[in-house]
Order: C-alpha cells, then structure tokens, then sequence
C-alpha cells in the first residue's frame, strides 16, 4: 500500500535536494540544444535506475536493528545539510553535442550524462536513508522519482524561468533546514528507542 504521507514527504526532500545540483542544471542545458521530451525520456531512466538502486539499499539497511539504523540516518543527514550549506557554486561541465538529433543519441546522452554524474550523489544516499528509515520502498521510491523528475522537467523546460523567480541559494538552504530536522529527528528517536 502507498503511503502518501511518506511520498509527499520524501517528494519534497529530494525535489528540494535536486534543484540547486549539477544536474539540474544539465538538464537545462541539454533542453536548450536537443527536443526536450528526448533529453526526457533519457533523464527520467537514469533516475529512475538511480531510485531503484538507492532503495535496494536502503531497504538492506532494514535488516538491522532500528535504532542502529536511526542513528545511521540521522548522521547522514546531517552530513546531507553540511554539504549543502558548504557547497560552493561548481562549474558548468561542457556537453558534447552528438552528431544528430535522433531520439536515441539525444536520450542516450542525457542518460549517461545523469548516470554517472548522479552515482552516489546526495539524492541517491538521502533517498537510500529514507527508504531505511520508513521502511516502505514503494512509497519512498514513488516520491523519489516524481521528485527527480519533476525537477528534470523544470529543468529541461522552464529552468531559466525558475532560477530567475527564486535564488538558488534560498533554495538550497530550505533543503539543508528540511535535511537537518529529518537528522535531527532520527537521532533523537536512535537515542530514545
């Protein structure tokens, strides 16, 4: 059964999350080039494959004792919201432009463009802490996905728009407060029981 309350929630972490990283800003990039529903098609799949992943284990983190893995969490997400207050702005990664405009160049390259750049990035691990924590990976990789793509989609379509209504900066920083109350959290119920 799908928890809405647990996908609303882990939704709004990630998307939070995602906005001011790297790859959205590829995103942005790759749909000022290419056909967007293409860069889409091949974002949407890495995440996708990122998700699954990051739930497989956070779902092994299960297996142990509950307050082990609270605790587990917890400082996670704290190092989760110290990246984020510490991150400098990092530069834009030149994209190679493929030889044509085919579907599958065009979502070929957004997909391996977000597979490697993505590969235990802080959305992935928050999102392996998250499924750890409620224990319900369908619920936590719904919300994660919808999140990641959601922020592909604003990306690809309409980044520019975003980044110029809202600092980016103030959006980080609403990511790390949501990461630092969930570590918070989870280390007061590690040291309560």
């Amino acid at each position: 059964m799908i928890s809405i309350t647990v996908t609303a929630l882990v939704f709004g972490v990630i998307f939070l999350a995602e906005l001011p990283d790297k790859t959205a800003l590829a995103g942005l990039v790759l749909g000022t080039r290419y056909r967007a529903s293409y860069v889409f098609a091949g974002v949407a799949a890495a995440f996708l494959l990122h998700v699954v992943l990051a739930v497989a284990a956070g779902s092994v983190l299960t297996l142990l004792p509950q307050q082990i893995v609270h605790a587990i969490t917890g400082v996670l997400f704290l190092g989760g919201a110290a990246v984020l207050l510490l991150k400098k702005g990092e530069d834009d990664e030149e994209i190679k432009k493929p030889a044509d405009q085919s579907f599958w160049k065009v979502a070929g390259t957004g997909f391996m463009l977000i597979l490697v750049a993505e590969f235990g990035d802080l959305t992935q691990i928050m999102t392996a802490n998250l499924a750890a924590r409620y224990d319900d990976p369908i619920s936590v990789g719904l919300g994660a996905v919808l999140g990641l793509w959601a922020v592909a989609g604003l990306g690809i379509v309409g980044g520019k728009a975003l980044m110029k209504r809202v600092p980016l900066r103030l959006i980080t920083q609403i990511a790390a407060l949501l990461m630092l109350a969930l570590g918070v959290w989870s280390l007061s119920e590690a040291v309560s029981g």
